[in-house]
């Protein structure tokens, strides 16, 4: 169950960083079909890799128990499917931020977050 509703989280952050890169293109006169279609195809993909990272995690479990190291195989498996959860997740709410900033100029207190959040990211790599 919780696989469901971790691809249903992504799919929801998803659909609505399309919708307002969609709405932020309309804004700016910059409606394109091919950014719509390549932007599109971005998100299939991050639906995909969620979905790739849960069918890893159900196939790490299934393998612990079948070498008798169940413990271990959850845990590696469970941190695995949360990770690139997590990742995602806090990559899209960036997007919509961004999105959000660009549709209402008046939000400023979007684009500190968005910064913060890019910062962060910076020392990561």
């Amino acid at each position: 169950m919780q696989y469901i509703i971790m691809i249903f989280i992504i799919t929801g952050l998803a659909v609505v960083d399309y919708l307002t890169g969609i709405i932020k293109a309309y804004c700016n006169n910059a409606i394109s079909s091919r950014n719509m279609r390549i932007g599109g195809l971005h998100k299939l993909a991050e639906i995909l890799i969620m979905t790739a990272s849960c069918g890893l995690d159900l196939g790490i479990n299934v393998l612990g128990k079948y070498y008798d190291v169940a413990e271990f195989s959850m845990l590696t498996g469970a941190v695995t499917a949360f990770c690139v959860f997590a990742y995602i997740v806090i990559m899209e709410m960036i997007s919509i931020f961004e999105n959000y900033a660009e549709i209402n100029p008046d939000a400023q207190w979007v684009l500190r977050i968005v910064k913060r959040f890019k910062n962060f990211n910076q020392k990561e790599q």
